[in-house]
């Protein structure tokens, strides 16, 4: 199984960092990550990840953070419906993980690699943080930062799941990632 884990998020924006604080922290400890999964630190660069996906993913697991009117810190395991991205606005800038995956259906279909985001992508799973402050600033807030332990383990767990086989699907938007 392919599995592909991308912090996404700008830096520049306070608790949008997390994604990417995550990745960072994974990628520190490259003897914790299975062989089989690979870590990437997307960042703002969406289309580099939408041609990445194009390599062909069993899992794309997101870590971002997520409004879901939680407190800051709350984590929440999703699971993206790929049929839903069709209306995503294409912002090379600062595109969402809807606007990635949006881009990945029209590049499957344009390359010849399969007829939409599904040929490319099994599943799409996101693991998001609320956050506490998304205004310019360098750093995560307090609240946030003290979830991004938590985050990490929470991908081991999720990554473990899969490769074990387990069928663990999310079942409401809301779940807590413990």
């Amino acid at each position: 199984m392919r599995i592909l884990v991308a912090g996404v998020g700008n830096v520049l924006c306070s608790d949008d960092g997390f994604g990417s604080e995550v990745a960072a922290r994974l990628l520190a400890r490259p003897g914790d990550v299975p062989a089989d999964v690979e870590v990437v630190d997307v960042g703002i660069r969406g289309v580099h990840l939408a041609y990445r996906l194009l390599d062909g993913y069993d899992v794309l697991l997101i870590v971002d953070t997520t409004h879901r009117d939680g407190p800051p810190g709350a984590l929440y395991l999703l699971e993206h419906d790929l049929a839903a991205t069709a209306d995503a606005a294409l912002d090379p800038h600062g595109m969402s993980p809807d606007a990635v995956l949006a881009l990945l259906d029209g590049l499957a279909r344009d390359t010849g690699t399969g007829r939409g985001a599904r040929d490319v992508v099994g599943r799409v799973l996101v693991l998001g943080c609320e956050p506490a402050e998304l205004e310019p600033g360098i750093g995560l807030s307090t609240p946030v930062l003290a979830a991004v332990d938590e985050a990490v383990a929470a991908v081991g767990r999720v990554v473990d799941r899969l490769l074990a086989g387990e069928d663990f699907g999310v079942r409401n938007e809301e779940e807590v990632a413990r």
